[in-house]
């Protein structure tokens, strides 16, 4: 059996984890510890094979007035725990990064690309990659996953508000884009995956489809019986407003080359319309 500790209790991706591998009452345990004060310091972690760490600030902000926290809680504490993990002698720490840490302005990532944030989010992802790379050895594997958008059953974020758009607008834009997406069944089993081959490295796990904004609302609006209808006539506004963030959350081009979300058992057990599905459902 497995024994897993998550740190970040009652966070979303944690909970979900926790869910999965509910599935194998035989094969996995899972705890959950906070993070939010110094009590994880006097737990013993030693009985762990895996920590997986999901604490974390996750949503992007440009406020000035977080920007200590952002390094505070995503670098500084993800440094902290990982060494008390290896000190305590856990064979496996998992570190939940981001596809932010090659920055904003990449419309696709391939192998080549290199890690080049442009916000303090992206910044402390990629410090806290860099803090603790330098601790893995023939004891001690480090897994980093740097997923892009996650979404999923009661999920947080961008995912939600399109939902509801799709259900009451009557219009919506057909403009062509590609998104990288995660759904949290394809990342959950992904990390499972991670925890039973006791793997170590840089990880970029993705749906197998690409997204096109305008097919997930469609998608949306038919699952909850909606008419909607999409019309290229506002395209050139968007392009002409690709450079505004919120625009380019919704309409820009942000994906993973397929070569790089590769993984030797397969995880991506959701197909596209099945996400939503599952997304959607009631």
């Amino acid at each position: 059996m497995k024994r897993i500790l998550i740190t970040g209790e009652n966070s979303y991706i944690g909970g979900k984890f926790t869910e999965w591998v509910a599935q194998w009452p035989d094969k996995y345990h899972v705890d959950e510890i906070s993070v939010r004060d110094d009590k994880w310091k006097q737990t013993d972690f030693s009985s762990y094979d895996s920590v997986y760490h999901v604490a974390g600030i996750a949503h992007n902000s440009s406020d000035p007035k977080l920007e200590d926290l952002y390094y505070e809680v995503n670098r500084d504490l993800t440094i902290e725990v990982a060494k008390k993990v290896k000190k305590d002698g856990v064979p496996q720490f998992i570190f939940m990064s981001s596809i932010i840490v090659y920055g904003t302005k990449n419309e696709c990532i391939d192998a080549g690309t290199k890690p080049n944030p442009d916000n303090f989010y992206g910044e402390s992802k990629l410090q806290a990659e860099e803090g603790i790379l330098p601790l893995r050895d023939e004891n001690f594997n480090i897994a980093i996953i740097r997923p892009p958008m996650i979404y999923g059953k009661d999920s947080k974020g961008n995912y939600p508000l399109l939902s509801r758009l799709a259900q009451i607008t009557p219009i919506f834009p057909d403009y062509d884009n590609q998104r990288s997406m995660l759904h949290i069944d394809n990342l959950t089993e992904f990390v499972r995956l991670i925890i039973d081959n006791e793997d170590a490295g840089v990880f970029c796990p993705q749906n197998k489809d690409y997204v096109k904004t305008s097919d997930m609302v469609k998608v949306i609006s038919d699952i909850h019986e909606k008419k909607i209808y999409q019309k290229k006539l506002f395209n050139p506004i968007i392009r002409k407003l690709t450079r505004v963030n919120l625009v380019n959350k919704v309409f820009g081009n942000l994906s993973y080359d397929s070569k790089m979300s590769r993984y030797k058992d397969n995880y991506q057990i959701r197909n596209f319309k099945e996400t939503i599905y599952y997304t959607e459902s009631l």
